[in-house]
């Protein structure tokens, strides 16, 4: 007879796990979302696949496809225990959201009918301490979606005091950028700073205290240095062009955003597209209007209402933009146009 440690587990439940996979993640601006893109059909790419809330949305309101993304090999890990449940309506594919064209290409998807980005850090990163990604859960400081390159850990111990003040101001919008920078040397000329717990402590000791109902002292720092070790800014554009490589004419670009550094450059991406880009300044004169490859469904950002805000606090900094596919090949386009921080532009195809 085996003893009970050699006895295999319990068979999962692929509809138990679907079920648990709904509750943990609940996607934010789903219904707005479904209403803009309507009616669903055809081939469609989720890029930032997460926990699978926009995939499963976008199978039953009637995608034929859904080719998801995401460059965390654990979330993908975590849906394979109820993918089957979609049999082959429901791709999953390692890889960043930058590459979704040659990747919906080599899975023969392209061209798509529809593309939906869920931009930044999902809530299952931020809830796990060992990623790094928060300060409200000590765990090592990492905060690398992929696993892959240097960690927040290892520019907080290699970057100089200019280096980490450009990431914490352009990438954080951090007014108090060089104190910080200098209290983060001072810190780590004493000891290494390795958790989050440790770089929350120097960062807070290096700014007033924080009046009753503002952030934490280290909210923006943290941001940045998320943005700087994933590349995000300069990913989310090369992501904008390459959605508009694999849509065909009259597909949908959906995407979400969860800070203004994200959504202007995507209000911009969409205006430059549709031939709406404004002028550097009121006293130049008219540039001739590009001709328009993508049309602004959504002519403003569409924002949570109150209801969905007090189900899902996370939802309350959401801002979800759509635009359609025209006809014809884009042109080329400057980073710098879209407002991308100096830091990012050097790496956008």
């Amino acid at each position: 007879m085996r003893k009970p440690a050699d006895m295999p587990g319990p068979t999962p439940d692929p509809a138990a796990a679907l079920a648990e996979a709904g509750r943990a993640h609940v996607p934010v601006l789903l219904e707005p979302l479904l209403a803009a893109v309507a009616p669903v059909s055809g081939v469609w790419l989720d890029g930032t696949f997460g926990a699978g809330g926009y995939a499963r949305a976008l199978l039953e309101a009637g995608a034929e496809r859904v080719i998801a993304i995401d460059r965390d090999r654990q979330a993908l890990e975590r849906a394979r225990a109820w993918a089957g449940l979609y049999a082959d309506r429901l791709v999953l594919l390692e890889g960043r959201f930058s590459q979704l064209d040659t990747l919906a290409r080599a899975a023969g998807a392209e061209p798509l009918s529809g593309v939906v980005l869920d931009i930044g850090v999902s809530s299952m990163q931020i809830d796990e301490a060992e990623r790094g990604f928060s300060f409200l859960r000590d765990g090592p400081l990492d905060m690398r979606m992929g696993g892959e390159g240097p960690s927040a850990a290892d520019i907080v111990a290699s970057a100089d005091e200019r280096e980490l003040a450009d990431i914490l101001f352009q990438y954080g919008e951090e007014r108090a950028s060089r104190r910080i920078a200098r209290a983060i040397l001072a810190a780590r000329s004493s000891a290494p700073i390795e958790t989050t717990a440790r770089l929350a402590e120097v960062i807070a000791a290096a700014l007033p205290p924080a009046r009753p109902g503002e952030a934490h002292p280290a909210t923006r720092s943290f941001q940045a240095l998320r943005i700087a070790v994933n590349d995000e800014l300069a990913e989310l554009v090369a992501g904008l062009l390459a959605a508009e490589t694999a849509l065909a004419p009259g597909g949908m670009l959906a995407v979400v955003t969860f800070h203004s550094l994200e959504d202007r450059i995507v209000k911009r991406f969409f205006q430059a597209r549709a031939g709406e880009a404004p002028r550097a300044s009121r006293h130049a004169p008219d540039a001739p209007a590009a001709r328009p490859v993508l049309e602004r469904v959504t002519r403003r950002a569409i924002t949570a209402d109150a209801e969905e805000v007090s189900r899902n606090p996370r939802a309350r900094s959401a801002r979800l933009r759509v635009a359609r596919r025209l006809e014809g090949p884009a042109p080329a386009l400057a980073p710098a146009a879209l407002g991308l921080p100096r830091l990012a532009r050097g790496e956008v195809r």
